[in-house]
């Protein structure tokens, strides 16, 4: 029986978007990216690049690495 495995998330955006209350709508405009960019991003369909991450973090008022790895 073949068992499915769950990708790994690479990035914690969504996550921290939850514990600083603001919404993908937010940061879309925030970072001038489409709503479908963004959930792909929280989904970890698609990653951002080093450059977008730093501008997240910027936005969200956090270090890039708790984008990337919880360090609470």
């Amino acid at each position: 029986m073949k068992t499915e495995e769950k990708p790994i998330p690479v990035n914690r955006i969504k996550a921290v978007l939850a514990e600083k209350q603001i919404t993908a709508k937010q940061l879309c405009l925030a970072v001038g990216k489409n709503e479908t960019t963004i959930s792909r991003w929280c989904n970890n369909k698609i990653q951002p690049s080093v450059t977008q991450l730093q501008e997240i973090a910027h936005y969200l008022d956090v270090d890039v690495r708790e984008l990337l790895c919880s360090t609470k």
